[in-house]
């Protein structure tokens, strides 16, 4: 098809019925000019195929696919691989199905743990979710599909998502929001973007030209369509005019009508209108014209594959006395519904209608010594004796005890945020009295987001399994009995508590307007420059076998910032048992002038060991990894100084680490006024001589007299150091004793400014 043409031929009110939906799911087509309808479809973990009758939140059946673990376990993976082959299969099952985009994935940062979406989303920490985000988008788009990168932008909460206004400082949206969306955007290049329900600082993101104009296109290079969420358009002109260009679902002819008018009337260029045409035409063709309806989806081996990725995912979080991996021959006690109906998967446009599910009882129930007990009921809150009774007299009766536990549906989902961190009372209560029957417990959780823990002290092992898609349960038995050595780590802290987290004084907001006052200090950045308790760390997660660190190596010492900087660190299985180790690098600033994190995640790498062996990790570092974004600048900006270079098993537990210094080659331009204080500006070389005189004269006027070490006075030579570096300049007029004048001063000013 000749695009550019095509759209010549077509009636102003063809165009603008491109710009909206056919219906629920597909395009709109112009049949005279060959213009052919193209179907999206949600699934950030499978694919949910809906026909015309469908909705955007779940409630009508989709076809049968193969539900994979969510954002929140393959993130915990640290495994590139691991999304990349999710993204293959995804891929390959759109093909199948006809579907041109799969709407995801969702890297919105996880800014609270009571996020009701947070089951879908990746991380806290933006590096993380920018990789997931990026080998998942590769690995559906080598499939000639297309992906649809969600939601742009600050949208981290469910609350009021339609209307509420996230307010978010130049610098906080640069380090922590935007990073995921810029390194997709950039590397990964997805065919189209969903913007966000909410306004963002002030205007609906559908129709923000800053974001989807100014940045997502002018300085990312972004070259795809960018669609609404469904039913997310507020003025459907001014969306037009902002850069959006596909309005979803069908608005019935409405909005069409509205651009028609808006055209003729002068108050929308029609080029605009091409524009978008041009742009959803351009995708519709990638597809079209690379369509392989003949693609096969083998669901079993899917669901296979969905097995073993689960199982790289979960996160061993405690094994006092190596209790875990369990003996094939221990009598052990399954204990919690969930052992027979896995939480897989989250609510709302990303719920699967599984092909089939396998729970951990589907695998156990015919092992020998294996027994299980309820212990509570899903859908009912609150405990029943009975049902306790009977655990407890399971657990006794068994070598282990193993509960399965963790949030129900209605817990999390799509639509609402959570109000708390607990799990249910009725599991609570089920591991505490389990736990006391039987001090040999172990628990698994089927969970999207963190939970508090109280019955931690008293259990023996925890294996978080997140939601883990419809094969959760042979890979939780095979994490248990040893067939795979857990190897994932948490992409998000666990507070002790609520009130930890930083956003918890003023998260959901007040009515529509939402402040992101805790800034660039979320997650692990927050409990760590904080140096708070916490349940777990970022990045943590134990393995059966143990991993030491050594030999670390910078290839230079000093580096311009210009410059790259490759980081080597030797990792070697100490233990007994084939492992994966996560291999972690962060950087920290060591004397910054700017409020900076303790460390920042800049690198992590999975390696595969076996007993004894030793494998050399390496990372490259470039300019970004070492820079904070300036408001100034409005840009990056390193800061000239040292920098360590840490390597870590989590945020909290640094091995090795060595120093860099960086110099920055980026001159800050920060002009001298009368406002200027002496400590900024003698910490320019540059300014010290022509400052001398004005110095000696501000030292004479806050000694008062010579400091003798035995004369009692009133000022002591760090009194009037610190007075001195905090006194701007226009004081001297104060305290110069009449030898400065205004017009000396406003020369200086000049003189300064002037220097080289």
């Amino acid at each position: 098809m000749d695009i550019k043409a095509t759209i010549a031929a077509m009636t102003l009110e063809e165009k603008a019925g491109l710009l909206s939906g056919l219906d629920f799911w597909h395009t709109k087509p112009v049949p005279r000019l060959g213009v052919e309808s193209c179907m999206v479809s949600d699934g950030p973990h499978g694919l949910r195929k809906q026909d015309d009758s469908a909705d955007h939140v779940g409630i009508n059946d989709a076809i049968k696919a193969v539900c994979f673990p969510a954002g929140c376990a393959t993130a915990a993976s640290f495994d590139r691989d691991v999304l990349t082959q999710i993204g293959q299969a995804l891929g390959d099952a759109c093909q199948h199905e006809g579907v041109s985009v799969v709407l995801g994935p969702a890297v919105n940062i996880k800014r609270s743990p009571l996020c009701g979406r947070n089951f879908e989303y990746f991380s806290e920490d933006p590096y993380l979710a920018g990789e997931a985000a990026v080998s998942l988008i590769e690995g559906v788009q080598s499939r000639n599909v297309g992906t649809s990168i969600k939601h742009f932008a600050l949208n981290s909460q469910e609350h009021r998502r339609m209307s509420s206004d996230s307010r978010a400082d130049e610098r906080t949206l640069r380090e922590i929001y935007l990073p995921a969306f810029e390194q997709a955007v950039k590397r990964a290049k997805p065919w189209t973007v969903m913007c966000s329900y909410n306004l963002v600082n002030g205007t609906y993101a559908c129709q923000n030209h800053w974001l989807l104009t100014e940045l997502l296109r002018g300085e990312w290079g972004f070259d795809g369509y960018v669609m609404s969420d469904w039913g997310a358009v507020d003025d459907r002109i001014a969306c037009v005019a902002a850069g959006l260009d596909l309005e979803m679902p069908a608005s019935g002819g409405e909005n069409d009508r509205r651009i028609v008018q808006a055209v003729r009337e002068g108050k929308l260029p029609e080029s605009l209108v091409d524009l978008c045409c041009e742009r959803i035409l351009t995708i519709n063709q990638r597809f079209l014209e690379n369509r392989k309806p003949e693609t096969p989806w083998d669901k079993q081996a899917q669901h296979q594959l969905a097995r073993r990725l689960a199982a790289e995912c979960m996160v061993l979080l405690k094994n006092e006395g190596e209790l875990l991996p369990l003996r094939r021959e221990a009598k052990v006690a399954v204990i919690g519904a969930f052992a027979k109906q896995p939480r897989y998967q989250g609510g709302g446009s990303s719920h699967i209608n599984s092909a089939q599910v396998t729970s951990a009882w589907d695998v156990l129930a015919a092992w020998p010594g294996v027994t299980y007990a309820p212990g509570y009921h899903i859908q009912t809150d609150e405990p029943e004796e009975a049902l306790l009774l009977e655990a407890e007299a399971a657990a006794r009766a068994a070598e282990v005890a193993v509960v399965f536990a963790g949030l129900p549906d209605l817990y999390e989902s799509e639509g609402y945020d959570r109000t708390h961190l607990s799990m249910p009372p009725a599991q609570e209560a089920l591991i505490e009295r389990v736990a006391k029957a039987n001090p040999n417990t172990v628990v698994v959780l089927h969970n999207g987001s963190p939970i508090v823990m109280p019955w931690l002290p008293r259990v023996k092992a925890v294996l978080e399994a997140y939601l883990g898609g419809q094969a959760v349960g042979g890979a939780v038995v095979d994490v248990l009995y040893g067939e795979v050595n857990p190897s994932g780590r948490l992409p998000e802290s666990f507070p002790l508590k609520l009130s930890d987290n930083p956003s918890y004084p003023w998260y959901g907001g007040e009515k529509n307007v939402v402040e992101y006052r805790e800034g660039i200090f979320v997650g692990y950045r927050w409990y760590d420059q904080k140096e708070m308790p916490v349940l777990f760390p970022f990045g943590y997660g134990l393995s059966y076998t143990r991993f030491a660190y050594q030999n670390l190596r910078l290839s230079h010492t000093a580096i311009r910032d210009t410059d790259t900087l490759t980081v080597q660190v030797d990792v070697t299985n100490t233990g007994a048992r084939y492992g994966k180790e996560v291999v972690q690098l962060y950087v920290a600033d060591r004397e910054s002038t700017v409020i900076r994190p303790v460390r920042e995640l800049k690198g992590f790498e999975k390696v595969a060991l076996a007993p004894g062996e030793t494998k050399t990790v390496a990372f490259t570092l470039d300019s970004r990894a070492f820079a904070y974004w300036n408001e100034a600048l409005h840009d990056w900006h390193v800061e000239t100084g040292a920098f360590g270079i840490q390597i870590g098993r989590s945020s909290r537990d640094i091995a090795l680490e060595a120093d860099v210094t960086v110099t920055g080659t980026t001159v800050v331009p920060e002009p001298v006024t009368l406002n200027s204080i002496f400590m900024d500006l003698l910490a320019v070389p540059k300014y010290a001589q022509a400052m001398q005189p004005l110095i000696d004269l501000m030292q004479q006027a806050f000694s008062g007299h010579s400091v003798d070490a035995d004369v009692e006075t009133a000022v002591s030579p760090e009194m009037m150091q610190a007075m001195i570096a905090y006194t701007p300049l226009r004081s001297l007029l104060s305290f110069g004793n009449g030898q400065v004048r205004y017009d000396d001063l406003v020369a200086l000013v000049d003189q300064l400014n002037r220097l080289p």
